[in-house]
């Protein structure tokens, strides 16, 4: 039997899934590594297709978290290059191909099933209209869907990298404070895991609210950012809502920014890592608000459909889909 090998490679960890090739599509082998240990993703796919026992790979694809430049691959969270044909050549594998984590992602949204997506707006949506998904996760993903020849087509980008645009003076002073870290602020800096962990820096830099020994320990930990949405949630730590509160803001206005770019009347579709994890509070408050806050296009945006994804998998199907898209027929 030949298979079908996929992966969804980010900053925080990789997913790689062995599949049959044949109509049935059948998963054999899925499994999850934490990226940062180790040296790049040639070792993670030895230590996989050792322990799937094959060789007998008909295609791969791979979607990665960096700008695809040809058939390589410099992921922007992770001091990693990929290149398509290395692997190809290593694993014996006569195709391969790299796309970007939101490309994925997109290719994703038109299999993804009605338990996968949460509505926070219904909208009027357009047949065949601009679709754009966007998300935040270790980084900050944008691409955008246009209808061509019967089906969609993915243009991924690299949207995240925009300037943060403060729209408060509370943003301005997070501005300000990032500029002194990072020099250029991008909405990534704010609008992701390691962004949400910074903003809790900023307010618990300016003692704009008291942290608890409790919380301060949990942000010390594996996963600061985890921590403080669920101290959020839980609502017994100030600091930790007013943090949820101001990433929710710009997360939000970054979305509703991308979208006047892209008019997606299809629908806007927001995956990433943390977006089914907070989805309460995605329905609350602060982030529709300033996903609509736009003056004279505050009713256009009203009327575009905004879903949640919920389904973690998004980016892997997505992969799946792009490989099978290469491979021979079975």
């Amino acid at each position: 039997m030949n298979y079908i090998l996929s992966g969804d490679i980010g900053g925080t960890k990789t997913l790689l899934q062995l599949s049959a090739a044949d109509k049935s599509r059948a998963p054999i082998l899925q499994k999850s590594y934490p990226s940062n240990q180790y040296p790049g993703l040639a070792e993670i796919i030895d230590e996989f297709l050792h322990q799937a026992n094959t060789t007998a790979i008909a295609a791969a694809c791979f979607a990665l978290a960096g700008p695809v430049l040809g058939r390589q691959v410099r992921l922007t969270n992770l001091p990693w290059s990929v290149d398509a044909d290395a692997i190809a050549a290593r694993f014996m594998i006569p195709r391969v191909s790299l796309i970007n984590d939101f490309e994925a992602v997109g290719m994703a949204i038109a299999a993804l099933q009605p338990a996968d997506v949460l509505t926070l707006q219904p909208g009027k949506e357009q047949e065949q209209g601009v679709r754009l998904t966007v998300g935040a996760g270790t980084g900050l993903g944008v691409a955008w869907m246009t209808w061509q020849n019967g089906r969609y087509r993915v243009h991924p980008s690299e949207g995240g990298h925009m300037d943060f645009a403060p729209a408060n003076p509370v943003e301005y002073e997070l501005l300000c404070y990032l500029q002194k870290r990072h020099g250029h602020v991008s909405y990534e800096r704010i609008v992701s895991g390691p962004g949400l962990v910074a903003i809790f820096e900023f307010l618990r830099d300016r003692d704009r609210a008291a942290v608890s020994p409790q919380l301060l320990a949990a942000v010390g930990g594996a996963d600061p950012a985890a921590a403080i949405a669920q101290s959020a949630q839980q609502g017994d730590e100030p600091v930790a809502r007013m943090a949820l509160d101001l990433f929710l803001s710009a997360y939000g206005a970054f979305v509703g920014n991308v979208a006047l770019a892209a008019l997606p009347r299809g629908g806007i579709y927001v995956a990433g890592g943390i977006a089914a994890k907070i989805a309460t509070q995605m329905q609350q408050g602060s982030f529709l608000q300033a996903f609509r806050s736009k003056g004279r296009y505050a009713e256009f945006l009203s009327s575009l459909p905004l879903h949640i994804v919920t389904n973690p998998q998004a980016g892997l199907l997505g992969a799946n889909l792009a490989a099978r898209q290469q491979a021979p027929p079975a």
